[in-house]
């Protein structure tokens, strides 16, 4: 309740403006309603893989994709494409260390997964290699990963999971060599004590990272595995 408050007082004072647009935000975020209105939405998608339809669907269903060959996770919620305002979003967090895209992005997936989704036992995000890591002097998916685990009530998950093999990115190399690229990257550094786990990342576009994840997951007794990011491109 005290924290209610607080937000309040600090809207009140210092309302959020637009970081796109400098406008005033609107639902505690620095992003207005039309700016909100313009972001590029992945509305018909295959609700295992997020892979967008051409055609609108009254129902969920499967890509081809999924259908014959699928994923080692259960479904994934990816509420916008990798286009337009959600790319200079993503891309000023990931390259340009624009950490306050981060609460933005954390929001927006938020506000989609309280809507109709299961609520995990924990989040994961997806882990870099050490070197990596050092290279960029931080993980984006963790960036995101805080504001959610703060808007949903749920905890993070930072080291149970390792990314033991450092792989060339997957960004340039093509879709069928993505999967021999990410393979046997990940290790369980201890056993996990939840049976149902969300990875996060910032963007998705084959779902070989985050299959082999969660094929690591499985072995190691994790049940379900649900993807959340923020962009299907």
């Amino acid at each position: 309740m005290v924290n209610n408050w607080l937000n309040i007082i600090q809207d009140k004072l210092f309302p959020p403006s637009c970081m796109l647009c400098g406008f005033r935000g609107f639902n505690a975020m620095d992003l207005c309603r039309d700016c909100f209105t313009d972001l590029p939405l992945n509305e018909h998608c295959c609700y295992r893989c997020a892979e967008p339809f051409a055609t609108a669907s009254p129902l969920p269903r499967l890509c081809g994709h999924c259908l014959s060959d699928p994923p080692a996770y259960d479904e994934t919620i990816a509420p916008f494409l990798y286009l337009r305002t959600m790319r200079y979003l993503i891309t000023g967090l990931k390259f340009g260390k624009q950490f306050k895209n981060a609460r933005l992005l954390g929001m927006l997936l938020a506000a989609k997964i309280k809507e109709n989704a299961e609520l995990p036992d924990c989040i994961m995000p997806v882990p870099l290699h050490k070197s990596r890591y050092h290279e960029r002097g931080f993980n984006q998916s963790i960036e995101i990963a805080r504001i959610l685990s703060e808007e949903l009530t749920i905890p993070l998950d930072l080291y149970s999971c390792i990314r033991r093999k450092h792989t060339e990115h997957q960004t340039r190399l093509p879709s069928k060599q993505r999967r021999k690229n990410i393979r046997q990257a990940f290790a369980m550094t201890k056993q996990p004590n939840h049976k149902h786990i969300a990875l996060l990342d910032d963007v998705m576009t084959t779902g070989a990272t985050v299959s082999e994840m969660a094929k690591t997951l499985k072995r190691a007794g994790v049940e379900r595995v649900d993807v959340w990011v923020c962009a299907r491109a």
